[in-house]
């Protein structure tokens, strides 16, 4: 057994390094004859090669955004959360063991760990040498990051591993905590070592500094909400402290370097270089963009749009989403004076009914008539945004936002062929995660208001002026258990980036509100919009759009994914994952 599992690691590093054509198809064998050799890696050129592969091959990309063709990314497709009411029903990523998880690989973890080796080995200038070491080490932060929020205790790998090493490849795992701890190291030395400062499509200090934003609000909240009888391990106040104040810092060091859009939906919807002719604006010139991913014929073209303006059914909004959106007095739906009625007006025919909700959108945050449609379509009651194929939502609510309706019509609605390019990481999103950390840590004024959320608020055209003017908000709808103002910049990140890059689902864990997606206690989450007597036959709760007769139940194992039980008959020190 133990000869079997070396070979496959033998044969897992081979594929991180090779597996691309990187390399020449001869002397591959063994395939350490060109990699684990000072004159390869004393190449600058070799060096860009392995590490630019987590940056623009499709199958190792570290950051895949809108996916690419037809593999899709983390912005609409991640359906597992109270936003969406997937196409089909979405049930927890794994509801029983398996044999194998997917997101158990250390692949990624490996090729760093090659790079790192090599270019300690190589004769490069240690300029070179330091830059190419930062950005493995951001390659591997970033990798463990993902792993240890997916399952908790991890196989840390700080070297490249001796197949020989049995200590390693059949021990236990390491502590999260730890492994976090190092993942900061890495992301600082990331920040120190990388040459280039600022690169919206390649490595650079400010990506490094971005991550690091992400990671340090992710570990402080969790490490503040996490429970001993959920998550099997306990608060850390002193920890959440420390890497909330990471967050915080970090946030303001790129909040000072970049700036805000006026049109939200610029952010969605551009091409990487534009055409001011066809009123598609350039993503590479907005002053938002941190770092992004540009999609063309050349760079490799995604399906989001298609998926979204189409004939294919789209995961629509849930109601729960819809009512998270603040109405233009600055008030929730419960205590608004705005009309706040759910129904819409039949303006179709007999033939082909329709159904607007433009009077809906109209009184509530400007964001959301830029997520969602002004009408509703769904099986039998189609409708079409600028000239598509008539489109169905499982919800009633569809998704327009990564929609551009001045590109030509077969670019929008074919299946990997769409070329709107796709944010990573943008201002918005660092100033969520500053408000959010500088509140968490009791420290957010008005001064940090004006450089985070007030521009936000502003294209929401929402009268929230302060931290006075959120607290006052005082939402009766509160369930979370935290602060009106911790309560509203919550509210405030769903509705900012609702459908982004996977974000509300890891928000839910880290806030300890994984429960929140279980529609037996929360129904808005598998509703849609409301359509009363529907023109046709569909599925309806007292008149809201119920697309699945299942039910979703929260379980405290949902927290972690089970280790799979094939590495688990190869190595029992990995042991299970709590409540599994």
């Amino acid at each position: 057994m133990k000869k079997i599992f070396a070979l496959a690691l033998i044969a897992s590093v081979g594929a991180t390094l090779t597996g691309c054509d990187d390399f020449l198809d001869d002397n591959r064998n063994p395939e350490t004859s060109i990699i684990n050799t000072p004159e390869y890696w004393s190449n600058p050129s070799n060096c860009q090669l392995q590490v630019d592969r987590y940056m623009t091959n499709s199958s190792t990309y570290l950051f895949p955004g809108y996916g690419t063709g037809n593999s899709y990314g983390w912005f609409f497709f991640k359906t597992l959360s109270d936003d969406q009411v997937g196409s089909n029903f979405a049930d927890w990523a794994y509801p029983t063991e398996t044999a194998t998880v997917g997101e158990w690989d250390y692949s990624v973890v490996r090729g760093a760990n090659y790079i790192i080796s090599g270019v300690r080995q190589s004769t490069l200038s240690q300029a070179e040498h330091k830059n190419y070491e930062g950005i493995a080490k951001l390659i591997r932060a970033y990798k463990y990051y993902q792993l240890v929020r997916m399952f908790g205790d991890v196989v840390w790998q700080s070297e490249v591993v001796d197949p020989a090493d049995e200590e390693i490849l059949y021990g236990p795992r390491t502590n999260r905590d730890i492994v976090m701890d190092s993942v900061l190291q890495d992301l600082n030395y990331a920040i120190a070592a990388i040459s280039t400062e600022s690169n919206k499509l390649g490595w650079s200090q400010d990506l490094a500094r971005a991550v690091k934003s992400e990671v340090c609000l992710y570990e402080g909240t969790f490490c503040r909400y996490r429970t001993q009888a959920e998550n099997g391990i306990a608060p850390n106040e002193e920890r959440a402290k420390k890497y909330l104040q990471e967050c915080a810092t970090v946030s303001k060091a790129l909040l000072d370097k970049y700036g805000f859009c006026d049109d939200y939906h610029s952010l969605y919807n551009s091409t990487w270089d534009g055409d001011n002719t066809a009123g598609v604006t350039a993503l590479s010139s907005n002053p938002e963009v941190i770092f992004g991913r540009k999609y063309d014929p050349t760079y490799g073209m995604h399906s989001t749009i298609s998926y979204t303006a189409s004939s294919t059914q789209t995961s629509g909004m849930s109601l729960d989403a819809f009512n998270a959106f603040l109405f233009l007095d600055g008030k929730p739906y419960a205590t608004t004076s705005k009309d706040k009625t759910y129904v819409g007006t039949p303006d179709g025919t007999e033939a082909l009914p329709g159904y607007s909700i433009a009077n809906l959108l109209a009184v509530r945050d400007a964001r959301l008539s830029v997520i969602t449609d002004d009408h509703v379509y769904y099986t039998g009651m189609t409708w079409d945004r600028a000239g598509c194929t008539s489109m169905a939502s499982s919800s009633g609510f569809g998704v327009a936002k990564f929609d551009n309706v001045n590109l030509p019509v077969k670019d929008r609605t074919n299946s990997a062929q769409n070329y709107t390019s796709c944010p990573i990481y943008w201002t918005s999103y660092i100033a969520l995660n500053y408000a959010e950390a500088k509140a968490e840590l009791g420290q957010f004024t008005d001064g940090d208001f004006a450089i985070s959320l007030k521009k936000l608020y502003e294209r929401a055209q929402l009268p929230i002026n302060g931290v006075a003017d959120l607290n006052a908000i005082n939402d009766p709808d509160n369930n979370m258990g935290v602060s009106s103002l911790l309560w509203e910049i919550r509210r405030c990140r769903r509705c900012e980036l609702m459908f982004d890059n996977w974000i509300r689902y890891w928000d839910l864990v880290r806030w300890h509100q994984l429960d929140l997606l279980d529609s037996t206690k929360h129904p808005n989450v598998l509703l849609g919009a409301y359509v009363g007597n529907a023109p046709v036959a569909i599925n309806n709760v007292n008149g809201f759009v119920r697309p699945y007769n299942n039910e979703r139940k929260f379980d405290k194992k949902y927290y972690l994914y089970p280790i799979p039980t094939g590495e688990l008959d190869l190595n029992p020190n990995l042991g299970k994952n709590f409540g599994w």
